[in-house]
């Protein structure tokens, strides 16, 4: 062989090896990480007056990630893919993976806005530039698990996502609540992604691959030896993204930690940190291993049962006027709601033809009015810090168009008329357990929903309720003999009289206003949510 010949078959070989990227597809999380880093570096040099900037900066970050989600609905993309079979990628954008990063970045604009006078205003001044440092890291992180195709960066944008949740749940300094709930999240959820990352290992000794087309391919065919391995890999790396996902018995930590935690991480653990865990729990379970699907199906159609039944248990034993009840019920509603959404991943174990993508189109309205209500819930604590549901009585005599949202997304999570999307989207689930043959998870998920009727309307109708002090006035103006009503204590007068009104933040208003707009337009036409549900990932 000549020099030049073998120069030629050096430069060959070493293009072979090079990776093209495809920037536009991986732009939404890059753009995330990269403003969390601008908002870092400028946090040094900004003074404290200048701080409300960094939240209106990170704001602008999230709007344009999602921009440029838009040019990316056209086609599916992959990149980062392996030079010795193009078909085996760690990166791609389709149609699942647009609507969970939608999801998440829409929930974390949501969450933003929420946050916009928590870092000046609330007691405990928590760090400006270290709050939209740490959410705009975890939102990048989450944006890029959906994307993700292989175990290696399933974990990377796993813990990517968790570990800036721990500190922001921790982030109020001198609160020995925040502190307690930063301790608990930490310790369960590091002992889960141990437990993930033991699975992980026991795959890929089993298949000698991380990308999931590769190890389904391979667990199909495991040899003998190695298959009690792959069984307890599989297992493993399950339990792992069912703890992020708030299922039974795994969801121990879901109270104190949204009762501890400031009131918008709380919201944005809800909804965001629930995405990350189903879109994880989906990949590995129905790209990576449908040679076990006897084994995970069964599984995960008990934990489904077990973790909507504890959860609406949960939600139903809150008293009204403990503190925090009203965080505490949104806490135990969401490991509830996290059962209904594992229905359709347990029906994709029983049937090929199980869409999974109910999941999704649950999870989307789930999203929406969970963060509506963590707003309302965000404004009654303006007022009333400890935010017992007694706290929302009478909330529709001073601000009527809070409590009419408040009750329409808490209808929604009921699955009641007029929240048309949230009974389109239990029935969806429910027909997925019924295509699959899980008649006995269809019956279970039917009592739940009466279970969780009865929480979700009496929290509703503590809404309309007259405020105490007007009922009080009333009845001492009814027992009074002959006496002349003073003005304002007349039963009209009482009913209507508003308690003085507190200037509430413009982005705290928005937020309320565009969730409730949202879940107006899904109930309006929820063809747009039940469209996600034919999503396939096959």
């Amino acid at each position: 062989m000549t020099v030049a010949a073998a120069s030629a078959a050096s430069v060959s070989g070493a293009a072979s090896v090079v990776q093209s990227v495809d920037w536009l597809a991986i732009a939404p999380p890059v753009i995330t990480a990269s403003v969390a880093l601008i908002v870092l570096v400028a946090d040094l040099f900004l003074p404290q007056k200048r701080k409300p900037l960094l939240g209106w900066l990170a704001i602008a970050g999230l709007g344009a990630a999602l921009l440029l989600l838009i040019p990316l609905h056209k086609s599916t993309r992959s990149t980062f893919c392996l030079t010795t079979n193009p078909e085996a990628c760690s990166y791609t954008v389709d149609r699942f993976t647009l609507v969970i990063q939608f999801l998440v970045l829409g929930g974390a604009l949501i969450t933003a806005l929420l946050s916009t006078t928590e870092p000046t205003e609330s007691k405990e001044k928590l760090p400006a530039g270290e709050f939209w440092f740490l959410l705009l890291s975890s939102a990048a992180g989450a944006a890029l698990l959906p994307a993700s195709r292989d175990l290696a960066t399933l974990v990377v944008a796993l813990e990517v996502a968790s570990l800036p949740a721990f500190a922001l749940v921790g982030l109020k300094r001198g609160d020995r609540l925040s502190s307690e709930a930063a301790l608990k999240f930490f310790l369960s959820s590091v002992t889960a992604t141990a437990v993930m990352l033991l699975g992980v290992s026991f795959v890929y000794a089993a298949t000698g691959s991380l990308h999931l087309t590769e190890i389904a391919n391979r667990l199909a065919d495991v040899p003998y030896q190695l298959d009690t391995v792959a069984q307890t890999g599989v297992a493993l790396t399950l339990v792992g993204f069912a703890f992020k996902t708030a299922a039974v018995p795994f969801h121990f930590w879901v109270p104190d930690t949204y009762v501890g935690a400031p009131l918008p991480v709380a919201a944005y653990l809800s909804v965001v940190g629930k995405a990350v865990g189903f879109s994880g729990l989906v990949l590995v379970a129905v790209i990576a291993f449908p040679a076990y699907a006897d084994v995970w199906g069964p599984a995960l159609a008990v934990v489904a049962a077990l973790t909507m039944t504890v959860g609406n248990v949960g939600a139903l034993r809150q008293s009204a006027t403990r503190a925090y009840s009203a965080i505490r019920l949104l806490a135990w509603s969401s490991v509830g709601q996290a059962g209904y959404l594992l229905v359709p991943i347990a029906a994709a174990g029983y049937s090929s033809d199980a869409q999974v993508g109910a999941t999704v189109a649950y999870a989307l309205m789930y999203a929406v009015v969970n963060l509506g209500a963590f707003a309302v819930a965000a404004l009654v604590a303006r007022t009333k810090p400890l935010n017992r549901i007694a706290d929302y009585r009478g909330l529709y005599a001073e601000r009527p168009f809070a409590a009419l949202a408040l009750g329409f997304f808490l209808l929604c999570l009921a699955g009641l008329p007029p929240g048309i999307i949230g009974l389109f989207a239990k029935v969806t689930v429910f027909s997925a357990a019924v295509d699959a043959g899980l008649g006995w998870l269809a019956v279970v998920m039917a009592f739940n929903v009466v279970i969780a009727l009865y929480y979700y309307l009496r929290w509703t109708a503590v809404l309309f309720r007259a405020p105490e002090e007007a009922e009080a006035a009333l009845a001492e103006t009814a027992s009074s003999e002959g006496g002349a009503e003073a003005p304002g204590t007349g039963a009209v007068g009482v009913l209507t009289a508003r308690p003085v009104r507190v200037a509430v933040p413009a982005p705290l208003t928005l937020a309320i206003a565009l969730t409730a707009l949202a879940a107006v337009a899904l109930s309006v036409m929820p063809q747009i949510a039940l469209h996600f549900a034919s999503i396939s990932l096959f």
